[in-house]
């Protein structure tokens, strides 16, 4: 398994819209192997291919807290059933160290095919149902922060270029040792 690298924030290539999964070949199961050793490494709980620059409707969650239940969904359709929204916190990898509040549906249908390309379908709510529709937004080229103000964007946007100075700079400090 490889890790992946994570687009970060505001990349353009998060703004691509993913197509749908053709072929239940090798290749994607060493893709759906490394998103899940990705996310795990980043400390995630969802992660979209789009966030590692493969435009295809793939999402791996694992909402578990010993990282021990992992979920694949491969061409979801998310429906909501309720009107009533629900307020969640949201973070995201390809935004780190930024979290804001984000209304969606309470109650979402999920239809889609697990890893060998049979067909599931699953009501959740709560932090599935909130999981599962931020990463579908991923899939469709759009982010958590595009939900808040204009201003609030903006700090995301500095918040992440702050973090990824610290990383590099971080990374260097290790070479050096």
């Amino acid at each position: 398994m490889t890790i992946r690298t994570i687009l970060n924030y505001p990349d353009p290539r998060l703004r691509t819209i993913a197509k749908p999964v053709e072929n239940f070949d090798a290749n994607l199961q060493i893709l759906i192997d490394d998103m899940f050793q990705t996310m795990y490494t980043a400390k995630g709980i969802g992660l979209a291919a789009s966030q590692i620059d493969e435009h295809v409707q793939l999402i791996v969650m694992d909402l578990s807290e010993d990282g021990n239940q992992p979920q694949v969904f491969i061409n979801p359709v998310v429906t909501p059933l309720v009107e009533e929204l629900f307020t969640y916190e949201e973070g995201c990898l390809s935004i780190p160290d930024y979290y804001d509040k984000v209304d969606r549906p309470k109650k979402v249908k999920i239809n889609a095919k697990d890893r060998n390309g049979e067909d599931f379908e699953l009501e959740a709510e709560g932090l599935l149902a909130v999981c599962i529709q931020h990463e579908m937004d991923h899939l469709n080229g759009k982010l958590f922060v595009d939900y808040l103000s204009k201003l609030k964007q903006d700090r995301a946007r500095d918040k992440v270029r702050k973090v990824i100075k610290q990383r590099e700079k971080d990374a260097e400090h290790k070479k050096v040792r």
